[in-house]
């Protein structure tokens, strides 16, 4: 661990030294001085002291650069581990990074694909269109005439994202061994999550791939497009593409100007969505405006396919259960999906749990379906799942995240938007595809697969032990999680005691050595023993309010 932060000792000084300066405005912004409130600003002028902690934390991740930001867009996704406030906050993070020069970036495509620029493009805009946390795009024609995007990464951010990641990774182990608090927060498993997800987006190949995987999944439907990938021009580091040529989704008034029906282009936009989630198990799970654009003919394009999502079989089920349930206003069926898909704690009010979520599908089931705000439903679904202790599994997360998104996205284009009718067609979609026979076989080779291994190794394991009955080697071990701690406490206990009463012996004896009629000996031992008191009532104390967390 140390080894580590010696290597990074500039950056870990930077890293305290802005975290410490934001979370220094909780106490020193209520101080009433004029000269230190104007003193406490952010890296963009803000006054910390008037901001609310969420704002601060967005504020102090963006100043920590690349890493850190892609840690809060992908904390923003987690509202059940941070909470709706702070993950509200964190969705507004975006990086806009300065772009390197012409020259880096020609080297950089030189070094990866093995030729020149000019060899590989007819023309090649040295203008970046735009500058994000990983790479920027740059426009470029084929010599074939055909204009196309390339996407370039920043040089050295790989190195800089390993010595942030390994940065993050000696906070995340710290915080999780010593920090209450913030165990509740899985800083270790959700940084590896983190870790995972941001390495896999380094490497451009992996969007190639999205790529080439949604256009497979969508070739045969005419109102959706993604953009066509030039592999021979593509690398780790460089992604060469189709460029789209239409009007953004953040551009809604050249939306409207287009003429064409913005509610059908939503809708369109939508059932692509669903398409991605209950077809195909696979989806792009960032729906924002910029990632969207209306083609001629109300086409939707679909651009960034670096953050995606995968749902297994066992998984895309219980999504289907529980998005449905919802729709459905069915109480009991929606507490069974929370419990079977969420990591419960062992402590779990159940019966308080299942009498909140019914108050929550008493509140949404007395609206008729055209009122029914699914967004808002998946909002205050995830505030109940964060408040009973429940995590659930980062896809699962992120997809409930993407259908708030999707939803919200929607309005912006047509206020009368409503996903939850869009959705509603699906169910027959689902029983067909729950009991189709495809399906149905795959259980079964399952199942055969699972009771056949079973019956292999089944005879073996009995055989093994009864031969160590026989032979008296058999064992049981019993482990208790705190058991050490247990007899830790015990044993100061004791040693507490035991200094105590042998202190008011000698001090009742007034043994020698003495100062003023008292002896220094008992004295000595009657303090060693009142500290010792007061670390064991405080480490005690200590467990009782981590339990109570």
């Amino acid at each position: 661990m140390f080894s580590r932060i010696d290597r990074n000792a500039k950056r870990v000084g930077e890293i305290i030294t802005i975290l410490g300066r934001y979370g220094l405005a909780d106490w020193l912004g209520g101080l009433n001085y004029e000269f230190i409130q104007g003193r406490l600003v952010s890296f963009d002028g803000e006054r910390l002291g008037q901001l609310t902690q969420e704002a601060r934390i967005r504020l102090a991740l963006t100043e920590l650069g690349t890493t850190f930001i892609k840690l809060g867009q992908m904390l923003s996704t987690r509202a059940d581990l941070v909470g709706p406030n702070l993950a509200q906050e964190l969705s507004q993070l975006r990086s806009h990074t300065p772009p390197d020069s012409p020259d880096k970036i020609k080297a950089t495509i030189l070094a990866e694909l093995g030729t020149p620029v000019e060899s590989l493009f007819k023309e090649f805009d040295d203008k970046p269109l735009a500058s994000a946390s990983i790479g920027q795009v740059h426009e470029a024609t084929l010599f074939t005439g055909e204009r196309v995007v390339v996407k370039v990464q920043h040089d050295g951010i790989e190195n800089k994202i390993h010595g942030d990641l390994d940065i993050m990774g000696i906070l995340a182990d710290l915080a999780q061994k010593h920090v209450s608090y913030l165990r509740a927060y899985q800083p270790v498993p959700t940084l590896r999550e983190f870790r995972r997800t941001l390495l896999n987006e380094l490497d451009f190949s992996s969007e190639r791939r999205n790529l080439e995987e949604f256009a497979e999944n969508f070739a045969k439907d005419k109102n959706v497009h993604f953009p066509i990938v030039h592999g021979d021009l593509c690398s780790r580091r460089v992604l060469t593409m189709e460029m789209l040529v239409g009007v953004s989704g953040e551009n809604v008034p050249a939306m409207r100007a287009s003429g064409f029906n913005l509610n059908d282009f939503a809708q369109r936009g939508a059932n692509m969505y669903l398409d991605m989630i209950f077809r195909d198990g696979f989806y792009h799970a960032d729906p924002h405006p910029g990632n969207l654009m209306m083609l001629p003919g109300g086409v939707v394009g679909v651009l960034d396919c670096g953050m995606v999502g995968r749902l297994d079989e066992t998984m895309r089920q219980e999504v289907e259960s529980l998005l449905l349930s919802i729709i459905n206003k069915d109480a009991i069926e929606l507490t069974d999906s929370v419990m079977r898909l969420g990591q419960v704690p062992p402590d779990l009010d159940r019966d308080a749990l299942r009498a909140e979520i019914s108050n929550f599908v008493s509140e949404y089931g007395s609206r008729s379906l055209r009122d029914f705000n699914l967004s808002a439903a998946l909002k205050q679904m995830t505030d109940i799942v964060r408040r009973y202790h429940i995590l659930l599994p980062s896809t699962l997360a992120m997809m409930l995240k993407m259908f708030v998104m999707l939803e919200g996205t929607s309005r912006t284009l047509s206020p009368n938007f409503n996903l939850a009718e869009l959705i509603e067609p699906y169910q027959l979609k689902v029983l067909k595809h729950k009991f189709s026979l495809d399906r149905i076989l795959r259980k079964l080779y399952r199942a055969y697969r699972d009771w056949d291994r079973l019956v292999d190794i089944l005879p073996r394991d009995v055989v093994e032990i009864l031969r160590r009955i026989r032979s008296g080697t058999f064992e049981t071990k019993h482990q208790h999680p705190r058991l050490e701690t247990t007899i830790h406490r015990l044993t100061l206990g004791l040693m507490t005691s035991a200094l105590f009463v042998g202190s008011s012996i000698i001090y009742s004896s007034k043994t020698e050595p003495q100062f003023g009629g008292v002896s220094i000996v008992g004295a000595i031992g009657y303090v060693l023993a009142l500290v010792l008191a007061y670390r064991l009532l405080r480490a005690i104390n200590k467990d009782e309010n981590s339990d109570k967390k």
